[in-house]
């Protein structure tokens, strides 16, 4: 079955206007409103803000930023972090964010992948920026406010480019973009040995702008609360809040009673959250007791949604939960409204929505036909906003990006009302918060550690449709691994978001007709 919602928005080059600029020219546009309120508690007047961003801009430039190069950034949830990302897009270059979680050799992979010219790091990252240069060759290293001290002997992180920038105009630089330029690239899982680059051009962005996602009006701006990291959803829904005159309230990472505490002091109407961090503001004490009349959207999404926790929080909350579903290869695909959400029933799963304007959705067997409604199959998206590919691998772009159509590696199907429904992923992928974990990856590593012989390595959800890293062993000879162990080893050559949470010891790993590992099977041992 085919879904699709025919609404177009023409992208020409005619005047084209990019993303950050027009995010810097609203903020330009009302000067005196509170753009951002830091960490902190600092607050940032929007036209500080756009004033600091435009010289930032010029400042880039000439440390060598343009189109065809890429800005690399290791940051936090800051106001410099925003600042940095709207600065590279105006001079033209390519965004990267290296992600929070991963290990500095994986981090070092990814910006020599990219082609780094210029990276830039702000007071969140220090720390791990020390340990991260050795490993990488720069041209330019930059620090986002004054770097910290090194101390008798020791080397500076880099030049403070907001102080450089100081003497820089104010005002945008005017380097031409078009909408087929490079906006940026964002990481995902892989089996290459570092995570999979996608890349994502100025035009396609725009049509962010238009989702239908975020709370606000000229009379009621929204207060956007950012407690994931900006690298992620969370960066994009605070585009959407400064285009449209809101605030963005930082927070440097997610902490329940943190997140209550803010709703009520800084009257948020509208926040991001995955279904185990919702879960963690469900469960937290402070909840009953919070004054949430403000908020007027709580977007969820990200991995399975618990029926019976989506009922609780639409108690707790309000009719503001809006579920969407959503990739960095296709941008937004589906939304559930708060409305929508009347039509959850006592059990099953929640659905992920219907399709936005302007995608198609398309269910289809194995052989590639299409599936008549109810049918489960593999989802498979056209849009304008589906990614250019995937950076500098010809090979992987062509396996999912076929005749104009994205296959998403998800199973589902669509309802007679048209509502789309995930039930599993066709890839060996783990959701877990905090990034993509893929199975082959934690695997390849392990095998390198002298108590494994065998290994495989799967997720299992708990009764609230959280993601949990597994792994099953078969010990090498004479060797009991533990647990701890084997997270350290994961943990200090991957990261800490890929170490396994349960270790199974198996005497061997079973395995399915064509001889691939059993996790189906591991999973309903794992879960008895």
């Amino acid at each position: 079955m085919v879904a699709n919602a025919n609404e177009e928005v023409a992208v020409g080059d005619a005047e084209f206007v990019s993303g950050p600029e027009l995010i810097l020219r609203s903020l330009a546009s009302g000067p005196d409103r509170q753009a951002l309120v830091t960490a902190d508690g600092a607050a940032v007047s929007a036209g500080a803000f756009a004033a600091a961003t435009y010289r930032l801009a010029h400042e880039l430039i000439a440390r060598g930023a343009a189109r065809g190069t890429t800005v690399t950034l290791l940051t936090g949830n800051t106001p410099e972090a925003l600042g940095a990302r709207y600065a590279a897009g105006l001079a033209g270059a390519r965004v990267v964010t290296l992600y929070d979680g991963m290990s500095a050799p994986v981090l070092a992979d990814i910006t020599a992948s990219v082609d780094t010219t210029v990276l830039l790091v702000d007071a969140e990252r220090y720390a791990e920026a020390a340990r991260l240069l050795p490993l990488l060759d720069v041209p330019t290293v930059l620090t986002l406010g004054p770097g910290p001290d090194p101390g008798p002997g020791g080397t500076a992180l880099g030049e403070d480019v907001i102080a450089a920038s100081a003497h820089r105009p104010a005002e945008a630089p005017g380097v031409p973009i078009t909408p087929g330029d490079d906006l940026g690239i964002r990481h995902t899982g892989g089996t290459t040995g570092i995570p999979k680059g996608i890349l994502s051009l100025h035009g396609p962005y725009l049509r962010v702008f238009d989702a239908p996602i975020g709370s606000g009006s000229a009379d009621a701006p929204p207060r956007l609360l950012v407690a994931t990291p900006l690298a992620h959803l969370a960066g994009i829904l605070a585009d959407l809040a400064l285009r449209r005159g809101g605030t963005v309230v930082l927070q440097r990472s997610f902490d329940p009673g943190a997140v209550l505490e803010a709703v009520e002091r800084e009257r948020i109407t509208d926040f991001w959250v995955l279904p185990p961090l919702l879960h963690q503001l469900l469960d937290h004490p402070a909840v009953g007791r919070t004054d949430l009349s403000s908020l007027r959207q709580i977007l969820y999404g990200g991995s399975a949604a618990s029926p019976v926790r989506i009922r609780e929080a639409l108690k707790v909350f309000g009719p503001v939960m809006t579920g969407i579903y959503g990739m960095s290869e296709a941008q937004l695909v589906s939304v559930f409204t708060p409305q929508e959400h009347e039509r959850l029933g006592p059990g099953g799963p929640v659905p992920v929505g219907r399709p936005v304007p302007g995608v198609e959705v398309a269910v289809r067997s194995l052989d590639g036909t299409d599936l008549p409604t109810g049918a489960e199959g593999e989802i498979h998206l056209r849009s304008d906003t589906v990614m250019a590919g995937y950076w500098k691998r010809p090979d992987l772009t062509a396996a999912v990006l076929r005749d104009g159509w994205l296959n998403t590696g998800d199973v589902g199907h669509l309802d007679e009302d048209g509502y789309l429904h995930l039930s599993d992923r066709v890839k060996d992928l783990i959701i877990v918060v905090g990034g993509h974990v893929y199975p082959s990856e934690v695997e390849d590593l392990l095998l390198t550690h002298p108590a494994v012989a065998r290994c495989a390595v799967f997720g299992v959800r708990d009764e609230q449709e959280a993601e949990h890293v597994h792994v099953a062993v078969v010990p090498a000879p004479g060797q009991r691994p533990r647990l701890d162990e084997l997270r350290a080893f994961v943990t200090a050559h991957k990261g800490r978001i890929y170490a396994p949470e349960v270790l199974h010891l198996v005497e061997e790993i079973p395995l399915t007709p064509v001889g691939k590992p059993d996790k189906k099977r591991l999973r309903r041992a794992a879960t008895g």
